[in-house]
């Protein structure tokens, strides 16, 4: 059996998704597909609008055969940890033959040739990306910078037209470093992005449009029947369910009483042991929480936000201190030891037979729930799951331990 794996967040799942999953099939020649997707809190620091199984649901639903999680400790981070996580899943399952990623144009050769120049980790990459950061640069730009600058000293410029600032061009090349970090034999393919840009928050196409669009528009609307053009009519019948049971949407506000209580508990020292605070952000903190009308994340965000410190850096702080990540349990060391278990969300019969065949071909432990959550990074994802079931309306459904007691999702 042939497998493809992609890395998803669906947040939500849209017919651009939808188009992902079956081209990267067909491109692919695959007979199954396996999702590696963020749990509850994602790659820009946000939490997801619908919670892990919902989106997992709306995975299969869509043509995904077997959906696993993407450890806490990767979803929230920059695109080189984010990408190490999920190729580090995949690589692990010992089942997926190729990796099929969307890009700005489509050109996985191009990102390749980068990624072999790459893979040593030059010295002056790592400098230059660092100065540029301390600027206030965002991190695709400033990662792109820092590598135009090495690749003009070794005399191999890039295509002028070839824009590695591109997010997904980013998250793309981190994607070939870590198959090369990783010594990996999967295949990479890459399909060019149609209609929409990853973040962009209006509407140009009658059934494309961005997840951060359609975020926006049912921010505005409230109505989730504006969604239908852009959605796969499962995914509209999922998010319904959800609302209906109080646990859609999910939004920064949701968090707001326990992120303040924690923030109120904290001083300077306690808040700079946190992953993401440094150069005196904790300081900044401070004296903006003092300055507030009220407790809204929102208005702390705004309160803090400069050229220096961008949105998605402080939502990462901000997210940090909610689930309680420190410096030491997200040092690179940690990261860089890879996974050591697989979470199933989901699958689908085929992905019953994939599962079947994980038990010989897995590096790791394959596990449906946080039940004997003897590794640091299930753990954390066990206390992840506690603080989202806070952000649902029926107190019954605040207790976290469906973690520990929910099984997969089963289509």
């Amino acid at each position: 059996m042939r497998t493809v794996g992609i890395v998803v967040e669906y947040n939500p799942l849209h017919n651009g998704h939808l188009y992902h999953i079956q081209q990267s099939r067909k491109i692919t020649g695959a007979d199954a597909v396996v999702a590696v997707m963020s749990g509850h809190f994602l790659q820009r620091g946000e939490p997801a609008i619908a919670d892990k199984w919902a989106r997992s649901e709306m995975a299969l639903r869509a043509g995904c055969d077997l959906v696993l999680e993407l450890p806490a400790a990767y979803s929230s981070q920059p695109a080189e940890w984010f990408a190490f996580g999920s190729v580090a899943v995949l690589e692990a399952t010992g089942a997926v033959d190729a990796l099929c990623f969307g890009s700005e144009s489509g050109d996985v050769a191009t990102l390749d040739r980068i990624a072999a120049l790459l893979a040593d980790e030059p010295e002056d990459v790592g400098r230059e990306l660092g100065r540029l950061l301390k600027l206030g640069l965002p991190y695709p730009s400033a990662y792109a910078e820092a590598v135009r600058l090495h690749l003009r000293r070794t005399g191999r410029e890039l295509d002028a037209e070839f824009r590695l600032d591109q997010p997904n061009h980013t998250l793309g090349l981190h994607y070939l470093l870590a198959l090369r970090r990783l010594g990996s034999s999967i295949v990479p393919y890459s399909i060019k992005r149609e209609k929409s840009d990853y973040s962009q928050t209006s509407i140009s196409d009658t059934s494309i449009a961005s997840a951060t669009a359609l975020r926006a528009l049912l921010t505005r609307s409230g109505d989730l029947s504006e969604l239908s053009p852009f959605v796969p009519a499962s995914t509209l019948d999922i998010l319904r369910r959800e609302a209906e049971a109080g646990r859609f949407p999910v939004t920064w506000e949701s968090f707001s009483r326990p992120l303040f209580h924690l923030l109120a508990q904290m001083d300077e020292t306690r808040l700079a042991s946190f992953a993401e605070a440094a150069e005196g952000l904790e300081f900044r903190l401070r004296r903006c929480l003092a300055e507030l009308d009220e407790d809204s994340v929102e208005e702390l965000l705004g309160r803090l936000k400069t050229k220096r410190y961008t949105r998605t850096k402080l939502q990462r702080l901000l997210l940090r201190i909610l689930l309680g990540h420190t410096k030491e349990e997200l040092s690179a060391a940690a990261l860089a030891s890879g996974v050591r278990y697989i979470r199933v969300l989901g699958f689908t019969e085929r992905g019953r037979g994939l599962l079947r065949r994980m038990k010989k071909t897995a590096s790791v432990p394959v596990v449906h729930s946080a039940a004997g959550d003897e590794w640091p990074f299930l753990r954390m994802d066990a206390r992840a799951g506690a603080m989202y079931a806070l952000a649902f309306r029926d107190d019954r459904l605040r207790q976290g331990r469906r973690e520990y007691t929910s099984p997969p999702v089963r289509i």
